[in-house]
């Protein structure tokens, strides 16, 4: 089955890279906190550009800063390297609920982020994680302030409120900073 559900009801939750060993397993990127809660989702649906694969995951394990990976009719370590670069999709609906205040990223991405002031940084683009603290990369949009890309934290200090029916993010920040 080479189907796919509606887009907004998938969620990226990580990337095949390459293969791992000659049994046919692959190594994963998780994009998951912790890296492992990617094994807790049994089927998978594999997507690289317009091409769709469905898949099961039988086991897995960490290895390092990757999991490694055993799919389902995937024993041949030449077939698994054609498995490079397929990001891994779970239904949204499968995602635990979270706590009021707790979002998760794909949620963030593309809201207007705007200071105390009202001015417009910007279009949240995607979220990094540093360690300390996950950062917002805002860049320009139609309407922003000025054409600068913007780097601010995800903390309780500088986000003041999010209201994804508005689509907007609101930001303690200095726009010169």
């Amino acid at each position: 089955m080479n189907t796919m559900p509606a887009a907004e009801e998938m969620i990226v939750l990580g990337k095949i890279v390459s293969v791992h060993g000659i049994r046919g397993e692959v190594k994963v990127y998780s994009f998951t906190d912790p890296l492992d809660n990617l094994l807790d989702y049994r089927r998978w649906t594999l997507k690289r550009g317009t091409e769709v694969r469905q898949a099961e995951l039988v086991s897995g394990r960490v290895q390092g800063n990757v999991l490694v990976a055993k799919l389902k009719g995937l024993d041949d370590r030449e077939v698994a390297r054609t498995y490079a670069d397929f990001e891994i999709l779970v239904p949204r609906s499968e995602l635990p609920e979270l706590d009021d205040g707790e979002y998760y990223w794909s949620q963030l991405e593309g809201l207007k982020v705007i200071d105390l002031n009202g001015q417009l940084f910007g279009i949240l683009d995607h979220m990094l994680e540093t360690g300390a603290n996950d950062v917002m990369v805002v860049k320009p949009c139609a309407g922003s302030l000025d054409d600068r890309e913007r780097l601010l934290p995800y903390t309780d200090q500088c986000v003041q409120s999010v209201d994804l029916e508005a689509g907007e993010i609101r930001v303690d920040w200095d726009a010169d900073f």
